[in-house]
């Protein structure tokens, strides 16, 4: 299963970069196995509210998120995730938001989270971490 980073449904939707816009709208519409992570569909709803002067509204964020919902499993964390989460931080030095879409992904068994914001040369169990938009 793979997952991607809040970042990389924000980018699907920011003209103000068409590379990294045109390499996340692709990767979004590869993936027959996605998953959606919770934590990730809140945190984009979010920052979505960024992209309104560029008119893109919070309706439309929503409405994109209740496709990938209808089109990838969604992942609701549980209680363990806030732990292993904290355990992540600790130990990678990560920012909570980023240690809490790790340990959800490890807890949904995802192989392959396409982040920008985090380090690929991270070594988690069972978890690669992918950077998208490098050449």
């Amino acid at each position: 299963m793979n997952a991607v980073d809040t970042n990389v449904l924000f980018y699907a939707h920011d003209p103000r970069d068409p590379d990294k816009q045109l390499t996340a709208k692709s990767l979004i519409e590869s993936l027959v196995d996605g998953v959606l992570l919770w934590q990730v569909a809140c945190e984009y709803l979010s920052a979505s509210r960024k992209l309104e002067p560029l008119g893109y509204s919070r309706h439309q964020a929503l409405q994109d998120v209740r496709d990938l919902r209808s089109a990838w499993r969604t992942i609701l964390p549980s209680w363990q995730v806030l732990e292993a989460s904290h355990q992540l931080m600790e130990e990678h030095s990560l920012s909570f938001w980023d240690a809490l879409i790790l340990a959800a992904s490890q807890e949904a068994g995802v192989s392959r989270l396409y982040s920008e914001d985090i380090d690929p040369r991270m070594k988690l169990d069972g978890l690669e971490i992918v950077n998208p938009f490098t050449k």
